[in-house]
């Protein structure tokens, strides 16, 4: 089966300090060999030899830190601007849904704005018939479809501009970070929606930073970094890989206040045939000579993705810990770690002489399954959460 879609070697390159270039002519194509360069202009590579193949009805996440190069890399799959090098092959029907909201005219009615927007993003007039109903039931705006777009909340609007997007049909459908439109609400909405369409047999290209979204509706994700394509493979582990090189590691002591400084900070994970612990160490050292109060000291362990998963209180220890007047140690091993093979982070919350701080991204432990074999794979990222209970359950 030929690819969908074929990125090959695709290259973009801009001049920072250049004048804006006119619109291309054939005069400006036969002077631009004679012209004078001017020497104060530095060629930076947005894209630099990306290559990768989409199959028919993949959905394929495109991840990377802000400044990778990923809507470049949309505009050009939308011919939206040309590649300096390489070529596309597209063998479908292409629409993108990049920016939110472009086409849209303020003085217009939300019923005519539907129809010029869907006519902007490729669709015909008994496309938009045919889907208007449900169009406007999904945006929630049915209520105020007659009033004059500029009388609409800025949510309004977004929500509008998605749901008409939405309901294109096309082979290939590209979206860029739509999924921070409205409320909490109709995002779960849009990204069901998303979920239904990738799932019909469309091919899907999504960008976003909202690596939970990535997971649920991509399979394979392409990684790129500084313009270049750094891997591509299975969703679940290079997410995993790519929010792991994007943690600050310990890195040796930290001040935390005048009279408190963290010395000492190690965890480490240990699996064996009955499951996965947690071993930990901890120390504290006091720069004024004096018992300090403690009233709250807790570990925290959280997702790469920054949600919160377990607190380990240790409060009803705080007697048994090593301590004097000059550091606080603390030595301990958490047993049967209930949580599904990933990375977490881990962070530490305590107050001290009624001083509370919170620490995040100290370090990472990676929880792995039981070193017992076992004939089932695990379930997909999607049905998955963050604790897994399979090993407690009994049946009579």
């Amino acid at each position: 089966m030929k690819p969908i879609l074929e990125v090959q070697h695709i290259t973009k390159q801009f001049k920072i300090g250049a004048k804006q270039e006119r619109y291309l002519s054939l005069r400006d194509a036969i002077a631009k060999p004679f012209r004078r360069q001017d020497k104060n202009d530095t060629t930076f590579y947005a894209l630099n030899d990306v290559s990768f193949d989409v199959y028919p009805g993949e959905s394929v996440g495109i991840i990377g830190r802000n400044g990778a190069g990923k809507s470049t890399l949309l505009k050009i799959l939308s011919k939206i601007t040309p590649p300096t090098h390489g070529k596309i092959i597209c063998r479908g029907r292409v629409a993108s849904l990049l920016e939110v909201g472009t086409g849209f005219h303020p003085e217009l009615s939300g019923r005519e704005n539907i129809y010029m927007n869907g006519s902007i993003l490729g669709m015909r007039k008994f496309e938009i018939d045919k889907h208007f109903d449900a169009i406007v039931e999904f945006s929630g705006v049915e209520k105020f479809l007659d009033t004059p777009l500029k009388r609409f909340s800025s949510g309004m609007q977004l929500r509008l501009a998605f749901s008409v997007a939405a309901f294109l049909e096309p082979e290939i459908l590209i979206i860029d970070e739509v999924l921070a439109v409205g409320d909490a609400a109709f995002q779960k909405k849009c990204l069901g929606k998303m979920d239904e369409v990738s799932k019909s047999g469309r091919t899907v290209l999504f960008v976003s930073h909202d690596m939970n979204a990535i997971e649920q509706l991509c399979k394979r994700v392409v990684i790129l970094e500084k313009g270049q394509k750094i891997s591509e493979g299975a969703t679940q582990t290079l997410i995993s890989n790519y929010l792991s090189s994007n943690k600050d590691q310990w890195l040796g002591e930290i001040a935390l206040t005048e009279e408190i400084q963290l010395s000492h900070f190690d965890f480490h994970s240990i699996v064996e045939s009955t499951g996965s612990h947690l071993q930990f160490q901890i120390r504290l050292d006091f720069i004024k000579a004096q018992s300090p109060e403690i009233s709250d000291f807790c570990i925290l362990i959280y997702s790469l993705k920054g949600v919160r998963v377990a607190v380990i209180d240790l409060r009803p220890f705080i007697n048994k810990f090593v301590f004097d007047n000059k550091h606080l140690e603390i030595n301990g091993f958490l047993e049967d770690i209930n949580l599904v093979e990933e990375d977490y982070a881990i962070g530490l919350y305590f107050t001290i002489n009624n001083i509370s701080k919170e620490m995040l991204d100290l370090g990472h432990v990676r929880v792995k399954p039981p070193l017992a074999e076992t004939e089932l794979n695990p379930y997909q990222a999607q049905y998955r959460g963050f604790i897994d209970f399979s090993n407690n359950i009994k049946i009579s």
